[in-house]
């Protein structure tokens, strides 16, 4: 299949992070939400750079020139990456300097130059640098005498250009770096003001005012504002054996890696912007000149620096688990009938309380579970040393290499080593990202295994803005499976055939071929056929071909991808019969959920991976059944109310472009707010009755 069937994955990503800044931009969005989806949208963008665009420059520097599916060589897609990330930037600032800034001033919520502040304000932030940031500065003379300063991955520095005001037989620099430490001290420093009002000033405004106080003897002929951006790659060395400490090492070194990017103010004069250019070694099209603000991630603090509920979206508070309120206990629920939970609209406590109860139990023999991403202070981690120290066998993976959560992950295996868990890393050479619990009891009628099994994180902080799925079930069969599955990922034992496990890189993505190609035979048998794929990310060659042969052979394919999609739906004569929409809203869309018709046997499986061929290739990854008809319906539900939202979805085009859907007269169905309610109501609620749109049912 040739090169204009797919699009390029780094621009899909970086019009998935649009539908983000989209988000920014809409008036109907609450006005402190859309500070906050300004801070995602920059956020986004520096991991983007430090991975993805870093990648891009290492194969560069190597001489890899080979081409994507898409067609274009790594050269190709950085100068296209450059070109677009530049439109998006400059989206940025204008969202914020002209809609953003001002609505926030007409609230109340003043973000003040040093010129503006009144003379209480000045009083106040003389004491504040004295007490609070003086001591902790330190200029970084750049001369002869002095190498020029490392500037650490995304911190904010001020460049100053100074000029001696007095003679002096000390040597003396023309420029000089402060590094702002937003790190330890906020980067909105509050400020005294009326009642109501919220003022702020940046904290490299707060040092600029009061430059002439650090360059005693000097005259400050200008300070600009900088900020570097360095490639994250982490390549851990050594053995296995070593893992842990190589990992500790790679990390050091990921704090010196090479720079990528340098955004900087736009007024910043060219002889400094030359020297910086010359000492991060980067190119022009490294560059992005900003209009006075910097680092938009930091408006996350001002997000929550300011307690106005009305400018934030209404509480959700997530809804117990209808099936654990109502049992004696969770053993019993999940032994009366398997239990699904849906995050963030049931709360993850019922997640933390199977671990926990499976600590403190006397009946509860072993634990063993997988962790991906670990919280600092997780309480399911705590509760597994607990269980070690009430005499339990626990068994615990613990990804090392969970990129951005390596020092979390470390920190948690050698606690729980130290108690006597059992710490395994995973096996040689891949990322081990299945999640997955086995809890296993001694009941009167003999062992039991309890299973939970989950597309998302053990981790209670994401889980309450990640959107996801979880199953309990004590069925036998899910049992025997969890124990095979333990037993490859702590002994490397070959698993025998599962009951109902996919698992990659072994069998994922020749089974999910398997029924991809099962439904292009019913369909061209004239039995029902459809497929509906719901995920982060869509990007492996062969499971896209698939799909377009399944599309010719009549079958109809809905695709839900967040991310990045380098499929082309709606194609005449390739994809006619596919359509793909992308929901961005307030909770991260995250579960991955594969529905086949098959000819009226309907399957659903739930997953920890994505259709790309990192998941499938280079990961440990479990696709599992929902096999409870009562389950399915609630899932299904969930398919159905997101592919019939008219309020967040955006339509992914042939070019693989989106647009927002448009309602013809009504209000629209937004999916999770939908959702939410239909959890609050138990779950289970007939499609037809729920999918609404513009005052009218769809089918």
């Amino acid at each position: 299949m040739n090169s204009d069937a797919f699009v390029n994955r780094e621009l899909s990503w970086l019009e998935f992070n649009r539908r983000v800044l989209e988000e920014a931009q809409d008036p109907s969005v609450p006005l402190l939400e859309r500070v906050k989806f300004l801070a995602i949208f920059s956020s986004n963008l520096d991991e983007f750079f430090m991975i993805r665009v870093a990648a891009l420059k290492r194969r560069i520097a190597a001489g890899d020139q080979a081409a994507g599916p898409d067609g274009m060589s790594s050269t190709e897609t950085l100068s296209a990456v450059a070109a677009r990330v530049h439109e998006l930037v400059d989206e940025q600032h204008r969202c914020f300097l002209e809609e953003i800034q001002p609505l926030l001033a007409a609230e109340g919520i003043f973000l003040l130059r040093p010129k503006e502040a009144s003379d209480e304000q000045q009083r106040f932030l003389e004491d504040y640098f004295r007490r609070m940031l003086l001591p902790v500065l330190t200029p970084l003379a750049v001369d002869p005498g002095h190498p020029f300063p490392y500037l650490g991955n995304r911190s904010l520095c001020l460049v100053a250009s100074i000029r001696a005001a007095v003679p002096s037989v000390l040597p003396h620099s023309t420029l000089s770096v402060i590094h702002i430490p937003s790190q330890v001290l906020p980067r909105f420093v509050p400020l005294p003001d009326a009642p109501g009002k919220h003022s702020f000033m940046l904290l490299e405004d707060v040092i600029r005012l009061h430059l002439p106080t650090i360059y005693n003897g000097y005259e400050i002929v200008s300070s600009h504002a900088i900020r570097v951006t360095r490639d994250a790659y982490l390549q851990p060395r050594g053995g296995r054996e070593d893992l842990l400490v190589s990992i500790e090492e790679s990390l050091r070194e990921r704090r010196l890696g090479t720079a990528v990017r340098l955004q900087h103010d736009g007024d910043l004069p060219p002889d400094i912007l030359a020297t910086l250019l010359e000492e991060l070694e980067l190119s022009p099209e490294d560059l992005f000149e900003g209009e006075g603000f910097a680092a938009f991630s930091d408006l996350f603090q001002l997000y929550t620096a300011v307690d106005a509920p009305r400018l934030k979206d209404r509480s959700l508070p997530p809804h117990p688990v209808p099936a654990f309120e109502t049992a004696a206990d969770m053993w019993s629920a999940i032994r009366a009938s398997d239990v699904l939970v849906h995050h963030p609209y049931h709360t993850f406590d019922a997640v933390t309380r199977f671990v926990v109860e499976a600590a403190t139990d006397p009946k509860v023999l072993a634990i063993k579970m997988t962790l991906y991403r670990v919280s600092p202070a997780s309480p399911i981690a705590h509760a597994l040393r607990t269980a070690v120290e009430n005499g339990k066998e626990v068994a615990v993976l613990v990804e090392l290499q969970a990129r951005f959560d390596e020092e979390a992950n470390i920190r948690w295996a050698r606690a729980l080593e130290e108690v006597g868990a059992h710490v395994v890393y995973g096996l040689a050479g891949f990322k081990t990202h299945c999640k997955a619990c086995l809890v296993v009891r001694q009941e009167a009628d003999g062992i039991r295994r309890y299973c939970h099994l989950a597309t998302g994180n053990y981790n209670v902080r994401t889980a309450t803005t990640y959107e996801d799925l979880g199953l309990f079930t004590s069925r036998e069969s899910f049992g025997e499976d969890l124990t095979e599955l333990f037993n490859l990922l702590t002994g490397y034992t070959r698993p025998h055939k599962f009951h109902h496990l996919l698992l990659a890189p072994r069998d994922l993505r020749e089974g999910l071929i398997e029924r991809i190609r099962r439904e292009s035979e019913h369909a061209r048998g004239g039995r029902p056929a459809r497929i509906i794929a719901k995920m982060n990310g869509l990007l492996d060659r062969r499971l896209i071909e698939e799909l377009y042969e399944a599309s010719q052979a009549g079958v109809s394919i809905d695709l839900i991808v967040r991310g990045m999609c380098a499929l082309r739906p709606e194609v005449p004569g390739l994809s006619d019969n596919i359509r793909c929409i992308s929901i961005v809203d307030r909770f991260l869309e995250h579960a991955r959920i594969f529905y086949f018709a098959n000819a009226g046997t309907e399957e659903y499986l739930l997953a920890s991976a994505d259709w790309m061929p990192r998941n499938l290739d280079r990961r440990v990854e479990i696709t599992f059944p929902i096999l409870d008809p009562a389950l399915q319906t609630q899932v299904r539900t969930v398919l159905d109310v997101q592919l019939a939202d008219t309020v967040k979805a955006r339509r992914i085009l042939p070019d693989g472009s989106s647009v927002r859907l448009q309602v013809d007269g009504g209000l629209g169905l937004r999916s999770q707010e939908r959702l939410y309610e239909i959890t609050g109501a138990g779950g289970v609620v007939p499609a037809a009755s729920v999918l609404v749109d513009g005052g009218r049912e769809i089918d």
